[in-house]
């Protein structure tokens, strides 16, 4: 039988080539400015390490002061000082810890007659790679003792690789970093987590190609290199970081289970109450969130984004109530082909599931077009100045997420037509014939 639909409802498509066509438009349109939004927000607020991600906590401290102008908001302060994020990276009461800070590093060639160049850096320390997953193509990281010492070591991203090296194994050569010489002692595959969770940072890039260089805090420090982000709440030599009462760094802990991460915030309360009784601290406050629920704390998808999902599906409600409109006025033109139908014998289901299938195949032709207007709003969005713009592609799952939606959309704008149809008394539309 859905062979029989299925030719009757292409049969009265042709009929009405202009009605079919506004509906298959305005389903399209839904679609395509839904799908664009949706792609875009799927990608934004997706799942950095989906693997790993309930085992990564990040941990805030208040070391403001009661007067401080921030210290009356209920948030914590998102970053630490340097004394703080040393003394829990040396109290190893997780498996793994990092302390990360973004810096803006001047890169000069050592082999190559290229100009120096400045590119974003990752000032770390030893366990960022393992914690983080990241995947090496030559070489590795450096060791907690190369933190220790300061040795001048250098992770470098495959990009980089590429544009100084040509892409061969550059391990053991040398990289100048703010007029000094690093060992190149690993090269990183291509890693970009979307967003750049390890360390995000204000008016910064959180989204896009990801970091080129990686150095330890240590040696950083030690070769003049500063955070992108720091924010003083002080009196002191705000110049000196290490000292200063200056929030600098992100600290991060890897907790395998709920247990260890229960010891570890009990771990936290107790530090913020020692510093309180050392002077250093006002109020014993601490904080350890999951990955997840820090990401959506620190609002990372844009505002702007949400809100034009919401105003895109808002719109394709729209589509679908002006879809059901121009099926109830076909349904009413076709009264009487509708009662002839059910006087030779034909059900009131056989009537609902034909105008069904017919608004299935205007679903199914509504997200074929909306495909390309979603393709189209994504290459418009690749042209815009974001910094999440080169992100925009659909995938596979959201090109099959396109047809579901307008199918189930159209079926949705075909119910009450079909119902209209099936309650059709067949005696009155063959008197009328």
């Amino acid at each position: 039988m859905f062979a029989y639909y299925l030719d009757l409802a292409l049969r009265s498509l042709k009929r009405n080539k202009v009605l079919t066509a506004l509906m298959v438009l305005a389903l399209a349109l839904g679609i395509g400015a839904s799908m664009t939004t949706l792609t875009l927000l799927r990608l934004l607020s997706g799942n950095p390490l989906p693997e790993k991600s309930s085992q990564l906590f990040y941990v805030q401290l208040d070391p403001y002061p009661k007067d401080h102008p921030f210290s009356r908001s209920d948030k914590l302060p998102w970053l630490l000082t340097y004394v703080d994020a040393m003394n829990l990276l040396h109290a190893h009461r997780a498996p793994r810890q990092a302390a990360v800070a973004m810096s803006r590093m001047k890169l000069t060639p050592t082999t190559t007659q290229k100009r120096p160049f400045f590119s974003d850096g990752v000032m770390t320390t030893a366990d960022f790679f393992g914690m983080f997953e990241a995947p090496f193509q030559y070489g590795g990281g450096w060791s907690a003792a190369d933190d220790e010492t300061r040795a001048k070591v250098v992770v470098i991203a495959e990009a980089l690789n590429n544009r100084l090296f040509g892409g061969a194994n550059s391990v053991g050569r040398m990289l100048r970093i703010n007029d000094q010489d690093f060992r190149i002692i690993g090269v990183l595959r291509h890693w970009s987590p979307q967003p750049h969770f390890y360390s995000l940072y204000l008016g910064g890039r959180n989204y896009g190609d990801g970091d080129a260089v990686f150095v330890p805090l240590t040696s950083a420090r030690a070769a003049a290199l500063d955070p992108i982000n720091e924010f003083s709440y002080g009196d002191g030599n705000r110049e000196v970081l290490e000292t200063a009462p200056v929030i600098w760094l992100g600290f991060w802990a890897q907790l395998p289970d709920k247990s260890a991460a229960s010891a570890y915030a009990s771990f936290l309360t107790a530090y913020a109450q020692q510093q309180v009784e050392l002077g250093r601290f006002q109020r014993p406050r601490s904080s350890l969130s999951t990955l997840m629920h820090w990401l959506d704390s620190q609002h990372v998808v844009p505002d702007n984004v949400r809100m034009q999902t919401g105003l895109a599906f808002s719109f394709l409600l729209i589509c679908i109530v002006n879809t059901v409109g121009l099926l109830l006025a076909k349904c009413l033109r076709r009264s009487k082909e509708i009662g002839v139908r059910r006087a030779l014998g034909a059900s009131r289901p056989a009537i609902f599931a034909q105008f069904m299938v017919e608004a299935g195949l205007i679903g199914i032709a509504g997200g074929a077009f909306g495909l390309l207007f979603a393709e189209f709003g994504l290459w418009c969005i690749r042209r815009q100045p974001a910094e999440y713009a080169s992100l925009a592609h659909l995938n596979l799952s959201m090109f099959a997420c396109t047809f579901a939606v307008a199918l189930i959309a159209s079926l949705i704008a075909g119910i009450l037509p079909a119902w209209r149809a099936c309650v059709i008394t067949p005696a009155p539309q063959l008197k009328s014939a």
